[in-house]
């Protein structure tokens, strides 16, 4: 405390402060959770470098449509194995197609060959071809064959609209059919050899239109080894309608064959030891199964009918019959006009074998096969025009024996018969239908008619006329009259039965009499005693 008059004390110096602490920076520690994200780096920078070196290169398809595909889930496979996946599905410049790039991986890349080819498969329901069903459940995808070995890198393709219908790793062989006109046949119509599938139908070419159409099939192993040069092979499409013993028989040869066609081929016994034919080879395509059986006769004879009456359904390899029997077809039907008499007739070529028909040797001379068929015609033997189907209408021609044929003569024409020829009997019925009507539509039926009502009411009013009255009336009491005298209660009744008695009695005395005389004559002589 201070007191007065003094000064004051100085103030105690405070003890000097301390320095404030230094900061120290800690150094950081690593921490683990970094690996975490540098390992993701690392791992997606590997992957990113594996996808880019494995992966295939891009191959490029067009399609008329990319129905079922889609980007990034279609894939291209192989035997159900993946070998890429779709990128892109564009359209082309022009619009008229679709442009589909596929990533291929490195396995696919192998089949990138101008061998290979592209299709897209999708379920089919058709009876010819079942190929396909799987993808109503998995979708559609993109399929390839690879073709033979070897080929040239490619990467572009046109695909293909419909499966091939011979794949490559598919033995068996190619043939050629030459046919006239294509029928039911079409791409995957089956091929047959005695009721199994043995092949199908490739597809066909028209020539340009003007020739006959190639049919190319495929005819699969073993069944190709029976493919020799003596094989034939018949149109088996639709159903085959004919009567045969009186009835009327049905042929099918399977119900996939009625829906998409079919073509059949068989083995004649004389070609069990001939080779196989190699692949190309060409055959004919007959009409039917009779057709081609009579193609084993090898040597033919063309003969020609002329006719005059109407030959609808009558066509170009329409079949030549001999008592139920196809020993021909015809070749060609013509018309022919005479201008001079303006008369005009149908001529009809066909090709016979002799060797069925006339019973001549396959190196017959001309001569010869002419002496035969002039016996047949000696014979009555004809060339008439004849029903193939009812169905249809198709005719045919018919060599059959007439009855009381007139005479005639067999003559040539170049290198072909001329057989003579006959209406056919329905053409004989129908002329004569004809001629009767004409005869009925000259009968005046309307004047007949007319003049018996005429005479009916003549008769009426005569009948019914007084004088006719008054002649029945006499005419009653005539007969009232001759009943009265000659009734059963007359007198001339009762003589006259009189009469009659005593008659009876008179030839019952010459009986005994008679009998007398002829037992005992000498009475006549000596009387009954015999003295």
């Amino acid at each position: 405390m201070n007191t007065a008059g003094q000064p004051p004390s100085p103030a105690p110096s405070s003890p000097p402060s301390a320095a404030p602490p230094r900061a120290k920076l800690r150094q950081p520690r690593f921490q683990l959770v970094w690996l975490i994200p540098l390992l993701a780096a690392a791992i997606a920078g590997y992957l990113g470098y594996r996808t880019f070196m494995e992966q295939g290169p891009l191959l490029t398809l067009t399609f008329n449509s990319a129905d079922g595909l889609q980007t990034g889930q279609t894939q291209l496979k192989y035997k159900a194995v993946a070998l890429g996946t779709v990128e892109s599905i564009d359209l082309s410049p022009d619009s008229s197609h679709v442009v589909v790039r596929v990533r291929m991986t490195e396995v696919g890349a192998r089949f990138l060959t101008s061998h290979a080819r592209f299709w897209v498969e999708r379920p089919r329901f058709d009876l010819s071809d079942t190929a396909g069903i799987e993808t109503i459940v998995s979708g559609p995808y993109i399929a390839v064959d690879p073709g033979a070995p070897g080929g040239n890198y490619q990467s572009g393709f046109t695909g293909l609209e419909q499966p091939p219908g011979v794949r490559s790793d598919e033995p068996g062989r190619t043939y050629t059919l030459i046919a006239a006109d294509i029928g039911a046949l079409k791409s995957g119509s089956p091929v047959f050899y005695r009721g199994a599938v043995a092949g199908e139908v490739l597809g066909y070419d028209f020539g340009g239109g003007l020739g006959p159409v190639k049919v190319s099939i495929f005819v699969s192993a073993p069944f190709d080894d029976l493919v020799r040069p003596d094989s034939r092979f018949w149109d088996t499409s639709g159903v085959a309608l004919g009567v045969e013993g009186g009835v009327l028989q049905v042929q099918v040869q399977s119900l996939q064959a009625v829906l998409a066609g079919g073509v059949s081929f068989a083995l004649p016994d004389s070609a069990q030891n001939e080779a196989a034919s190699p692949s190309g080879t060409s055959f004919p395509l007959y009409a039917s199964k009779e057709a081609a059986d009579a193609a084993a006769y090898r040597t033919q004879v063309p003969f020609i009918a002329y006719f005059n009456s109407d030959v609808s359904g009558l066509t170009q390899g329409a079949p030549v019959t001999m008592l139920g029997l196809q020993v021909g077809n015809v070749t060609d039907v013509a018309l022919q006009v005479d201008s001079a008499t303006g008369t005009a007739r149908v001529c009809v070529t066909m090709a016979v074998q002799p060797g069925r028909v006339l019973g001549a040797a396959q190196n017959a001379t001309a001569g010869d096969v002419q002496a035969a068929a002039q016996r047949l015609v000696d014979h009555g033997l004809r060339a008439e025009l004849g029903t193939e189907s009812y169905v249809t209408g198709q005719k045919q021609i018919d060599l059959a024996f007439l009855p009381n044929a007139p005479a005639a003569q067999v003559t040539r024409e170049g290198s072909a018969l001329v057989l003579p020829a006959q209406d056919s009997g329905l053409d004989i019925i129908m002329a004569n239908a004809s001629d009767i009507s004409t005869k009925l539509d000259k009968v005046p039926f309307q004047q007949i008619g007319e003049d018996l009502d005429k005479l009916l009411r003549t008769a009426n009013g005569t009948v019914g006329g007084p004088q006719v009255k008054d002649t029945l009336t006499q005419l009653d009491q005539t007969l009232s009259t001759l009943n009265q005298n000659y009734g059963t209660d007359s007198d001339t009744q009762h003589q006259l039965s009189q009469v009659l008695s005593e008659a009876q009695a008179t030839l019952q005395a010459l009986s005994a009499l008679t009998t007398e005389l002829n037992a005992h004559p000498q009475s006549l002589i000596f009387g009954r005693s015999g003295q």
